[in-house]
């Protein structure tokens, strides 16, 4: 599973830990995630999310 980074503030979503604060449970891939998440750090939607590589 990829993670995600957040353009605005560097917060890196990793599937294999979730976001357990934001009700994201381990395992969920970015994809699964409702569009309605936003960053825990900055509060920016997941439109601002790109690929790690």
């Amino acid at each position: 599973m990829k993670k995600y980074e957040c353009e605005p503030c560097g917060y890196i979503y990793d599937p294999e830990l979730g976001d357990l604060d934001g009700g994201i449970e381990p395992g969920t891939p970015f994809e699964e995630i409702p569009d309605d998440w936003i960053c825990p750090v900055c509060g920016v939607g997941k439109e601002e999310f790109r690929p790690v590589d």
